[in-house]
């Protein structure tokens, strides 16, 4: 298989021509295990780093029947009717325990999968949310270089997969529904904090003067913290992925808030941080790897496990024990 695969500059050169079978070629390198395919991978990103960053990045989560996937149908069908290019990918730490929701997601993303301009891709099987967040990232990278404008990138899984997304997008945006009782339960105050803006779906028929209420209800809890940026303000918005209302007003607000954070600088700085914490993820996945791959450190790492469970071994001095057989 090694002996097939294209060089770094040939697959980048594909990719550049947007070659879908190519960038497909290039993302199963990335997904890989294999040492000599990360190895590719890694030339690959770096080769076409110079070609990416000009692509609106949207990250999406959900409160559970949000409707996250007609959503990103209905979205990414009137961003292709624009002329855009739509890539969407997904960060699902679930994945390697629950098979993942995302198979379900791509049919349920009808009229994207079947559109030429769009690119719809399941987030890759590994043990770790630091792993899935580090392929994803260089998808996203890739998908760039293909000439895909506007990358969203959905949050399947559980626990800190908001917080990974929010890591590698420009604009956060939380959804949610109305009519859930009360409307500030499912709504944690960390995935409150990452939003960059809130979109109640579902306002249609009967159901809008309670999406207009539970759009108040999320104003307000967003009132009471202190905005991330300078530039902007977090709005709240009412739409509906069933008939298509307001889904230009909700692409009207990301577009606002690429304009104001380029303006203040906000925008490349958060970019720059990202990359930081991007390095620092892999860095730490890298260790963590070690620690799975080398036998000889395994076998230490359980002797100490178990003489901390026992009582006999202080945690600190087993960290020190096992951090020398790593060299750090």
């Amino acid at each position: 298989m090694a002996s097939r695969t294209l060089p770094p500059a040939d697959l980048a050169r594909g990719i550049r021509t947007g070659n879908r079978a190519t960038l497909a070629r290039a993302i199963t390198l990335i997904e890989s295990k294999r040492a000599d395919h990360r190895k590719i991978a890694h030339l690959l990103v770096q080769e076409l780093l110079p070609h990416t960053g000009s692509a609106v990045r949207l990250g999406i989560t959900g409160a559970p029947g949000a409707g996250k996937s007609t959503t990103i149908d209905v979205l990414g069908t009137y961003l292709t009717g624009k002329g855009h290019k739509v890539a969407v990918l997904a960060v699902d730490p679930s994945s390697t325990r629950t098979g993942g929701s995302i198979l379900g997601d791509k049919t349920r993303m009808a009229q994207l999968a079947m559109d030429a301009n769009a690119f719809v891709r399941p987030s890759p099987s590994s043990g770790t949310l630091g792993g899935v967040a580090a392929k994803t990232r260089e998808t996203m990278l890739v998908c760039e270089a293909a000439g895909y404008d506007v990358i969203m990138v959905e949050t399947v899984g559980i626990g800190q997969s908001e917080t990974a997304v929010a890591d590698m997008t420009d604009f956060f945006l939380v959804l949610m529904i109305p009519g859930a009782g009360d409307e500030l339960q499912g709504l944690k105050k960390g995935i409150v904090e990452l939003a960059d803006m809130i979109a109640v779906n579902k306002a249609d028929g009967d159901n809008i003067e309670a999406a207009k209420q539970a759009a108040a209800e999320y104003r307000a809890a967003l009132n009471i913290l202190t905005p991330q940026s300078s530039a902007w303000s977090p709005p709240v918005i009412t739409y509906s992925a069933l008939t298509g209302n307001s889904i230009d007003r909700l692409w009207a607000q990301v577009l606002s808030h690429k304009e104001k954070t380029t303006a203040s600088g906000e925008l490349a700085a958060r970019r720059r941080d990202q990359q930081v914490k991007w390095m620092r993820t892999m860095l730490e996945e890298r260790l963590t790897a070690r620690l799975r791959s080398d036998a000889s450190i395994r076998a230490k790492l359980r002797q100490a496990e178990i003489q901390v469970a026992a009582g006999k071994l202080a945690p600190t001095l087993a960290v020190d024990e096992i951090a020398r057989l790593l060299g750090v």
